[in-house]
C-alpha cells in the first residue's frame, strides 16, 4: 500500500490511486446488486453470482477472479457449493469468510428444497422431492444411501441415512431397512441414492437389493414406492423402468 504524508492534519492517508481504486470497486459491487434485485433469475451469470456471494467474506476488493477460479476448478455453480471449506479456501481471495458465506447458501438451498417436501404427501409432490434430492445428493463425489419412510398418507416422517458407500446387502441389510420402518410405524419406502460417475442407470446391485428389499418389505406390510438413482440434474426411478 502507498500512502502519502498529509502534514497539515498529521496523519497518514491512502493515495490517491488506491482511493480511486476502491470506488471502482465500490460501483462494481453496487451494479451487480442492483442487476441482481431487478432482473430475473438470469440476471447474473454463474461466476457473477458466486462474486456477489463472496461479498459476504471479502469487504473490499475485486472478488471476480476468486469466482472465476472456482468455476474453473470445480466446472459448475453448484459444484462450488457443495465443495469443501477447506478446499473452497485453497484458491487465492476465498478465505474462511468466503467460504462460509458460500456453505451458508448452499445450506439455504437444501432447507427451501426439503421445506417444500416436509408434511406433503410425497407421490403428489415428487417433483419437489427429485429437485430436493438433486441439491442435497446431485454433485456428491460419493455414493450415498438415503430411505425415506412415509406414513399412511405417504407424508415423509424420515429421511435416514443408511450408508456413505456402495449400495449391496454388505451395506444395506433388506431386514434392517424393514425393521426401521416397522420402529417408527412407517408403511411405505423410498429408497434414494446418488452416482458419482454422472449417469444415473441402475446397476444389477442396484436392481438387487432393490428386489430383497421390496420382497422383505412385502411379509410385513411395508411397500416399497420407488428406488430413485440421483446423478447430477438428472435421476432414474426404478419403478419407472418397471424393475419394482
Amino acid at each position: 500500500m502507498h500512502f502519502r504524508d498529509n502534514a497539515a492534519r498529521g496523519r497518514w492517508l491512502p493515495d490517491r490511486d488506491e482511493k480511486r481504486a476502491a470506488q471502482v470497486g465500490a460501483g462494481h459491487r453496487s451494479r451487480l446488486r442492483e442487476r441482481l434485485l431487478t432482473g430475473g433469475p438470469e440476471a447474473l451469470a454463474d461466476y457473477e453470482l458466486l462474486e456477489f456471494l463472496l461479498f459476504a467474506g471479502v469487504r473490499q476488493g475485486d472478488t471476480k477472479p476468486a469466482a472465476k477460479a472456482l468455476i474453473a476448478r470445480y466446472g459448475s455453480f453448484a459444484a462450488v457449493l457443495e465443495a469443501d471449506p477447506e478446499a473452497l479456501q485453497e484458491t487465492k481471495g476465498v478465505g474462511e469468510a468466503g467460504a462460509a458465506a458460500l456453505k451458508s447458501v448452499a445450506l439455504a438451498a437444501r432447507r427451501m428444497a426439503r421445506g417444500k417436501v416436509m408434511d406433503r404427501p410425497v407421490l403428489s409432490s415428487w417433483q419437489a422431492l427429485l429437485d430436493y434430492l438433486a441439491i442435497d445428493m446431485g454433485n456428491l463425489n460419493h455414493e450415498r444411501v438415503r430411505v425415506l419412510y412415509l406414513n399412511t398418507r405417504n407424508q415423509l416422517i424420515l429421511d435416514f441415512l443408511a450408508q456413505d458407500g456402495t449400495i449391496d446387502e454388505a451395506a444395506i441389510h433388506p431386514r434392517e431397512v424393514i425393521r426401521k420402518g416397522l420402529d417408527i410405524g412407517a408403511t411405505a419406502l423410498i429408497l434414494v441414492h446418488n452416482h458419482p460417475s454422472g449417469t444415473p442407470e441402475p446397476s444389477r446391485a442396484d436392481i438387487a437389493i432393490t428386489t430383497r428389499i421390496a420382497e422383505a418389505g412385502r411379509h410385513l406390510g411395508i411397500v416399497v414406492h420407488d428406488h430413485v438413482i440421483v446423478a447430477g440434474d438428472s435421476h432414474v426411478s426404478l419403478r419407472a423402468k418397471g424393475l419394482i
